[in-house]
C-alpha cells in the first residue's frame, strides 16, 4: 500500500454541473479505497454544487484560493480584474488555482480530474505509484488530436522561460516533442510548493504574478518540464504514457450509435471515460451507458 496520502481536484462550473454531479456519483460507487474529493467553483456557483458535498467531498471557491488582488467583477464576464497585471483569462486563474490549492488542502497527491470524466470500472489508487514513486504522465510526441503543435510549443516556451531554461533544447534535451497534458494527471503537493520557489528565484517575483503575466501556458506542461528538466531523478516520478481514460475530444456531439460505439471501444486498462464538454454531447444521452457498466461492474 502507498505511503502517500491522494486527492482528486476537480474545477468546474454551472454548465458542467451535470457532468460534475455524474463524475461525483463514479467516484463514490468505484473507488476501491476511500479518497477526498475537492471540486473548486465560483463563488456564485458554489450553493448549486453543494449538493454534491459530502463526507468525502469538499466544495472550494475559487475566490478562497486566488490572493485578493485577482477579483471577479462584472463588467469582464469572461475573466477576471487584476489590480497588479493585465486582465486574466479564465483559462490562466483556473492554472493559477491548480497551481495554488496546495496551499489550502494536506494530502500528498493531487490527481486532477475534468468535470467530462467519469470512472466506469473499479479503480485502485494503487495504479498510479510504483517502488515509492508516483506517476507522471508524459508522451513523447505532441497528440495532434489535442492542441496544434503551435500551441503546445508556445507553452513548451513559456514553460522554459519561467523556469530559467533559456533554450528549448533544455526544456526537452531529447525530443523537443514530449508533452504532459491528459486526463487524470498527478501532481505530488511537495514539488509543487517547490515549483513557486524556482519560478520565484527565476523571475524575481511572486510565483502568481509571473503566471498572471503569461498568455500562453500549459500547467501540466509547466509541472512537467520542471520534474523533468530542474528536479530530475529527485522528483520522486516515474514515467507513464499509458492513458487512464478513454477519450473523445471532439467539438461536435455524439450521436446515439456513436456513442454506443464509443463505449463499445473502452480498452480493458481504462478505468474512465472523457467526453469532451466542448462537444456539447448531452448527459442524458450517454449517462444511461454509464449506469449500464455499472451494473455490469
Amino acid at each position: 500500500m502507498s505511503q502517500f496520502k491522494s486527492c482528486f481536484i476537480t474545477p468546474s462550473y454551472k454548465p458542467d454541473f451535470d457532468r460534475c454531479r455524474l463524475l461525483a456519483k463514479s467516484i463514490d460507487n468505484f473507488a476501491v479505497s476511500d479518497i477526498h474529493h475537492y471540486i473548486v467553483v465560483d463563488r456564485k456557483d458554489a450553493k448549486l454544487f453543494q449538493q454534491l458535498a459530502s463526507s468525502n467531498r469538499t466544495i472550494i471557491t475559487v475566490e478562497s484560493i486566488l490572493p485578493w488582488w485577482i477579483q471577479k467583477i462584472p463588467v469582464i464576464p469572461n475573466g477576471w480584474f487584476s489590480w497588479k497585471t493585465l486582465p486574466l483569462r479564465n483559462w490562466v486563474v483556473q492554472q493559477v488555482v491548480k497551481l495554488e490549492i496546495v496551499n489550502h488542502i494536506s494530502e500528498d497527491v493531487l490527481i486532477f480530474v475534468d468535470s467530462d470524466v467519469t470512472f466506469v470500472r473499479a479503480f485502485d489508487l494503487e495504479q498510479f505509484f510504483r517502488n515509492g514513486k508516483v506517476r507522471l504522465f508524459r508522451e513523447s510526441i505532441f497528440p495532434s488530436s489535442l492542441f496544434n503543435l503551435d500551441t503546445q510549443l508556445q507553452w513548451r516556451d513559456s514553460a522554459g522561460a519561467l523556469l530559467g531554461l533559456s533554450s528549448f533544447q533544455e526544456v526537452n534535451q531529447e525530443n523537443p516533442f514530449i508533452g504532459y497534458v491528459g486526463n487524470l494527471i498527478t501532481w505530488k503537493r511537495d514539488n509543487v510548493l517547490q515549483l513557486h520557489q524556482h519560478i520565484e528565484k527565476v523571475t524575481q517575483k511572486s510565483w502568481i504574478k509571473a503566471i498572471a503575466e503569461c498568455w500562453n501556458l500549459s500547467e501540466y506542461m509547466l509541472y512537467g518540464i520542471f520534474v523533468d528538466r530542474v528536479l530530475k531523478e529527485n522528483s520522486g516520478h516515474y514515467w507513464d504514457s499509458q492513458k487512464p481514460s478513454h477519450d473523445y475530444w471532439g467539438t461536435t456531439p455524439l450521436e446515439k450509435e456513436q456513442l454506443q460505439q464509443f463505449f463499445q471501444e473502452i480498452p480493458p486498462e481504462c478505468c474512465a471515460v472523457m467526453i469532451s464538454s466542448k462537444s456539447k454531447t448531452p448527459v442524458v444521452q450517454y449517462e444511461p451507458l454509464i449506469q449500464q457498466m455499472d451494473i455490469v461492474s
